[in-house]
């Protein structure tokens, strides 16, 4: 051990002035190289000048004590040619001797106890480490070593540790140092204030404990805090060592996860250069963010107050960590208010009560009360003569500041934590473990203030924070409200509790504003996720939340809004009856029927004149009632489709028309076979008489009855919604079912269509002064026209003008039977009586001249 403090003593001069991971890693190797250097002889040396505590006292049962009485020291440049000079530290840190102060008096008050650890004394030895890395292990050393000098024959390097654990120290990187060297001696080493995650792993520090929880709770309660805020767009700050850092990291991780992006992430350290701390402000003054979390320790963040004071950068929200949020000291610096409306996670409030005031070395006293010991006569000096018993009650400065209570309690646990692990390592048989370590990690008790002690697995304790919001008063000293709770130990929706009180400020800090319904996010390219444009959602799509990520289609059956935050059932698109174009179409059908209906009456009337009577007046009767059935068949197309309606309307259509042509096909092959009849020896018409002329008709009837029950029977028609034709309205129609059924019938239709308009064709030049020939087949020309054109029409007109068009081709093709062939003889009835005779029917028409 002697050889590994002499080791420390040489290189402490030289790792003062760098980064606590270099320092770490040199020492640990002059270390290793000066344990290996020494093995071969028998006995421990010092190397070094020895170390001795600033405060000491005997005792039973030794406790260390590590403290920064001091904040820094003077930087020395090393040869290496000559022996390093001690550390001369400089600035006294008041913070720290109350800290010294709170273990003292928690000894005191155990020696003064009858019930823990009567008739054993604890003694203890407090060194300054002046926030050396370097001087921390070296002491800590020291702590386990001893000051005493042996000579080489005197004892060998195997003698039990001088105390029996460590308090201390304040900061987390000296505490990994340490932890690091005395660790594998299992000597117990309790911090008040070192919160570094890191120091969790029991691996790399397994005889470090604490009575402050870990920063891996408090940065993810940071978090949480500021997602609760619904600040998504921050900036970070972190003191650049291990509680920085890792505090750091945790937050950003934790933040990434609650959707919350920083703009930029920069670390300080106290001694960083003048240049370094101008950008970092120049960041600062460039972003667009308005909240500021401040992972840095007190001295860091006492040095950003004073430089930001100089640049005026007010106006910032900041979130700060357990190490300044809570500090008198840090809030008196702030004489720009800088800070205010700072709001951050704190250790809860605490009380000691008798703390009273310790005794204190002469540099400290002087310090205090601004005054000097005589040391001797020729000693001078401007500054009056201490006398030492001066009134500690009637100083005001941080020393007497007791807003750091709660820390003080930390040291308090921490002293008696070790306290009860001694009884009860002493209270115990001898089977039990004699280890001080294990002991300690397993108590468990409460103080006289009702607080609760004990440590987990990885040696923390319970994770329970204030949140603390700073309010200025009217005489501009900060008042620390509390405004929230945050247990760890709670299910995470639970942990954060914030209470109703008022709340200085909560700005607006986010990259993009939220998204409202109706639109969604699009990252813009080449920034985090918190910066996006928001683009209206698409038709037939919706967000009904804010910031949705992407929109939602409506269901076939609805459509969206015009805000695009809602579907609407969409509007059913039928012909119906009571718009104009059904209406029209409906006024057609039955002014056809109608129609028809009077000429059959005109025709029943004159049932027995020749124009009647001429070309089977029963073909006549039965195509004037298959052309009303036409006419009304077109009213199935008009109206919500059902599925009885969608099977009646094709086949009603296909029965009718065939009925019809068939009729019209019968008169035109009568109109043959009569002037075929007038030859010499022709027989012809016995074999086409009026039962077979009815028979043809049944005849071609029967066979589209058949196509259409084929079709009923195999795949019918059926109301069928239609949500592709158009975006905003279902059109319901009627499916065919089978295309094959349907262009079956209209194929069917078309083949009879045509053969009467050839044989009608034939027929147009036959002598005869009324050949009805000419009319049917101006009829089935109009007919062909009409079906022909139809088929485009049809296949091209979206939802319900198809159907106009079917019923448009319905009633024109009916039409046209209906005047090309009945008209005529109307007006011969009616108008020409004198032509409606046998006589004049008999007259064959005179030849055309040339």
């Amino acid at each position: 051990h002697l050889a590994l403090v002499s080791a420390v003593a040489l290189s402490d001069n030289m790792m003062s002035y760098q980064r606590w991971t270099e320092k770490g890693w040199a020492l640990l190797q002059l270390l290793l190289m000066a344990s290996v250097s020494q093995a071969e002889e028998p006995v421990c040396r010092w190397r070094g000048d020895p170390e001795s505590p600033q405060l000491s006292k005997d005792g039973d049962v030794i406790l260390g004590g590590l403290f920064s009485f001091h904040s820094t020291w003077i930087n020395r440049q090393d040869t290496y040619k000559h022996k390093p000079m001690p550390l001369q530290c400089t600035s006294l840190h008041f913070r720290e001797f109350q800290f010294a102060q709170a273990m003292l008096f928690a000894i005191e008050e155990i020696n003064n106890s009858t019930d823990l650890l009567p008739g054993i004394s604890l003694g203890y030895k407090i060194y300054d480490v002046c926030g050396s890395i370097a001087r921390g292990v070296k002491v800590a050393l020291a702590l386990a070593n001893g000051n005493e000098v042996f000579s080489s024959s005197e004892a060998r390097c195997s003698r039990p540790a001088q105390v029996q654990a460590i308090m201390g120290e304040t900061s987390s990187s000296p505490c990994m140092a340490i932890s690091t060297v005395i660790g594998p001696f299992y000597i117990p080493m309790i911090s008040h204030f070192a919160t570094c995650a890191c120091l969790s792993d029991k691996t790399k520090y397994p005889s470090f404990l604490r009575t402050i929880p870990s920063d891996y709770y408090q940065s993810r309660a940071l978090a949480q805090l500021v997602k609760h805020y619904g600040w998504t767009w921050v900036g970070a700050i972190n003191t650049n060592d291990d509680y920085g850092n890792n505090g750091m990291a945790i937050f950003i991780e934790t933040a990434k996860q609650l959707g919350i992006c920083l703009e930029y992430s920069v670390s300080v350290f106290r001694t960083d250069p003048p240049e370094k701390i101008l950008k970092i402000v120049d960041i600062i003054k460039a972003s667009t963010s308005k909240v500021i979390v401040a992972f840095l320790s007190h001295l860091d963040m006492d040095m950003v107050i004073h430089e930001f004071s100089h640049h005026n950068l007010t106006g910032y929200q900041w979130v700060g960590s357990e190490s300044w949020i809570f500090d008198s000291q840090t809030a008196a610096m702030d004489r720009n208010h800088i800070l205010d409306g700072a709001i951050g996670l704190s250790i809860p409030k605490a009380h000691v009560s008798g703390m009273r005031d310790n005794e204190l070395f002469t540099e400290f006293w002087e310090k205090l009360f601004s005054c000097e010991f005589k040391r001797s006569k020729a000693s001078a000096g401007n500054q009056r003569e201490c006398t030492g018993h001066e009134d500690l009650s009637g100083v005001q400065n941080s020393f007497t500041d007791m807003s750091l209570m709660p820390i003080f309690n930390n040291v308090y646990k921490g002293v008696y934590a070790v306290a009860h692990a001694f009884h009860n390592m002493l209270s115990c048989n001898k089977t039990c473990n004699k280890k001080i370590l294990q002991h300690i990690q397993q108590v468990n008790f409460k103080t006289k203030e009702g607080d609760e002690v004990y440590f987990n697995e990885y040696g923390d304790p319970a994770a329970k924070y204030e949140i603390i919001n700073w309010q200025p008063t009217k005489n501009g000293i900060v008042d620390f409200v509390t405004v929230g709770l945050h247990d760890s130990s709670l299910p995470a929706d639970k942990q954060l509790n914030l209470l109703n009180k008022s709340f200085i400020w909560v700005p607006l800090s986010v990259c993009s504003e939220k998204c409202p319904p109706g639109t969604r996010k699009v990252l813009q390219k080449g920034k985090p996720v918190c910066c996006y444009d928001c683009l209206r959602c698409a038709e037939g799509e919706i967000s009904n939340i804010t910031d949705s990520i992407a929109c939602v289609r409506c269901h076939p059956e609805f459509w969206s809004n015009e805000r695009r935050d809602a579907c609407v059932k969409k509007e059913a698109e039928f012909l119906s009856y009571e718009e104009i174009m059904g209406a029209l179409l409906t006024a057609a059908s039955l002014f056809g029927t109608c129609m028809t209906a009077v000429v059959a009456f005109i025709f029943f009337r004159y049932r027995q004149t020749p124009v009647v009577r001429a070309n089977n007046s029963e073909l006549s009767f039965l195509l004037l009632f298959s052309l009303t059935l036409c006419f009304l068949c077109s009213l199935t197309f008009i109206g919500r489709p059902s599925e009885w309606s969608c099977m009646l309307r094709h086949t009603a259509f296909g029965i009718t028309f065939v009925l019809c042509i068939s009729c019209v096909l019968g008169k035109t092959i009568v109109v043959l076979m009569a002037f075929r009849a007038t030859l010499p020896g022709s027989d012809v018409m016995k074999w086409f008489g009026p039962a077979q002329q009815k028979l043809s008709v049944l005849g071609f009837t029967l066979i589209q009855v058949i196509i259409c029950i084929l079709w009923l029977t195999i795949s019918p028609p059926f109301p069928f919604k239609n949500f592709k034709e158009s975006k905003e309205k279902i059109i319901l129609e009627c499916a065919l079912g089978s295309a094959v059924g349907f262009w079956a019938v209209l194929g069917y239709i078309g083949l009879l269509a045509m053969l009467c308009f050839i044989l009608a064709f034939l027929a147009r030049k036959l002598p005869d002064n009324f050949n009805e020939a000419k009319f049917i087949t101006f009829s089935m020309l109009i007919f062909c026209a009409v079906w022909i054109t139809f088929i485009p029409a049809y296949v091209s007109s979206p939802g319900k003008f198809s159907v106009a068009v079917e019923i448009f081709a319905i009633l024109a093709s009916s039409f046209g039977l209906l005047i090309c062939i009945f008209i005529p003889k109307c007006y011969i009835i009616l108008l020409k009586p004198e032509k409606n005779t046998k006589k004049n029917m008999m007259v064959r028409g005179a030849p055309k001249l040339s």
